[in-house]
Order: C-alpha cells, then sequence, then structure tokens
C-alpha cells in the first residue's frame, strides 16, 4: 500500500466532510465524467478504456435508483429516467456508439444542473430554518 499524496488526502477528506446533498452532486460530476471518458474512448476505438468507464457511470446511475425513497411520489419517475440511462448504457456497451453516450451525457447534466438549483434553494441540504432537510 503506497502512502497517500496530498490529493488523494485532499478527495478522501472531502468525501467524509461533504454533506449528502453534496455527495449526491459527487456522483453526479462522477458520472459525466466517466461517461465523457467513455465518449472519447469509443470515438477513439479504444474499447477497454470505453467499457470500463461505460459501467462505472452504470454503477453511479444504480447508485442513484436503489437509494431512491419510495415514499415520495417523484421516485416513480426518478426511477424511470434511471431505467431509461441504463438501457442506453446497456446499447453502449454492446455497440461503443457515441451518440447513444451522448444522449446519457445530456440527461445526467441537465439532472446535475437542476441538482445544484436544489442545493441553492435549501441551503445544500438544509431547510432555509436551519433544520436539515428530508
Amino acid at each position: 500500500m503506497t502512502p497517500m499524496n496530498g490529493y488523494d488526502a485532499y478527495a478522501k477528506n472531502r468525501i467524509l466532510t461533504a454533506s449528502p446533498a453534496e455527495l449526491t452532486l459527487m456522483l453526479y460530476e462522477g458520472a459525466i465524467k466517466f461517461c465523457n471518458i467513455a465518449i472519447v474512448a469509443c470515438e477513439n476505438k479504444d474499447i477497454e478504456k470505453a467499457h470500463i468507464n461505460i459501467r462505472k457511470t452504470d454503477r453511479i446511475i444504480e447508485e442513484f435508483e436503489i437509494t431512491l425513497d419510495e415514499k415520495y411520489p417523484v421516485a416513480k419517475d426518478f426511477h424511470a429516467v434511471y431505467t431509461y440511462l441504463r438501457s442506453c448504457l446497456r446499447h453502449a456497451m454492446i455497440d461503443k456508439d457515441p451518440e447513444t453516450l451522448q444522449e446519457v451525457l445530456k440527461h445526467l447534466r441537465t439532472m446535475r444542473d437542476t441538482w445544484k438549483d436544489v442545493m441553492k434553494l435549501t441551503a445544500n441540504g438544509k431547510k432555509l430554518d436551519g433544520q436539515a432537510a428530508g
């Protein structure tokens, strides 16, 4: 095991001290990053790199899907979107089609941007009266 460099320590600390809302944002950012890498890999015919990053994107979306709180009606809508995105990713896994990945990326960016707006409106996951949201 290698000792942590400064960036690794910073990244670990950032995750350990993040609010649930910030963790969700980090996951969206990660999914976007991996999807972008997969798109470039597909365009460059780097099948292994594309495969690895499509799987990483899929795992993040899977995490979003399995952590949905079904007591909220909007969970059904999110479930439908996540199912659609994961279906696109399965097709991209087989075809290595950058256009399919662009479709996923478009939705991920929209969802990330909406999440950022929610964070602003709720003071980073807290109700404006100072109590935890949710």
